[in-house]
């Protein structure tokens, strides 16, 4: 039996990541793939849970391996999932995921849930990605830059949820996830 997929996408700074946290306090049983980058670790990251750092020289022997099931440049970083991440015997992954690499995913596993998460509008994801303060002038720039190209290809996907109201957004996650988790 193959391992149901969940595949998370939307923009930088849209609240995906706020989501999963929520949504993982809810169903517990979903393993969360842990993606690769080239990005440097920002404060309080660790490497192995919030993401495998990687060298450019790394991730593309590991590319080249074939040892990636997708990946994608976003924002000038390197970024992608291992296929061990997708071989855990668990009830469900979950994927955070760019829409590339989300594209490339619909393209090998059909049967996956893919949802869109949308912000309100661009205006109020500048300013969540301002408030966060992760990123330099020229980073936001690259993130509002990829949002748009993002938020252009949200027909794309079946499911899509407006992060408006973070508890309104969370239940409509849960109930899409719910329906496969329960398979």
């Amino acid at each position: 039996m193959v391992t149901p997929l969940v595949v998370i996408t939307g923009p930088s700074g849209v609240g995906k990541g706020t989501l999963i946290k929520g949504l993982l306090e809810r169903v517990p049983c979903i393993h969360v793939a842990v993606s690769a980058t080239t990005r440097p670790p920002r404060p309080g990251e660790v490497d192995g849970r919030d993401y495998y750092f990687l060298s450019p020289e790394e991730f593309e022997r590991r590319v080249r391996a074939g040892e990636f099931v997708e990946h994608a440049v976003y924002a000038g970083n390197r970024y992608g999932t291992l296929r061990s991440e997708l071989e855990r015997p668990v009830r469900a992954v979950l994927l955070e995921i760019d829409v590339q690499g989300a594209r490339q995913i619909r393209a090998q596993r059909p049967d996956a849930l893919l949802v869109f998460i949308a912000p309100p509008s661009l205006d109020e994801l500048e300013r969540r990605l301002r408030r966060r303060g992760a990123d330099s002038e020229e980073q936001i720039a690259k993130r509002l830059a990829a949002a748009r190209e993002e938020l252009a290809a949200r027909d794309e996907f079946a499911h899509v949820i407006v992060n408006d109201d973070a508890e309104r957004a969370l239940a409509e996650l849960e109930r899409l996830v719910g329906k496969i988790v329960a398979r």
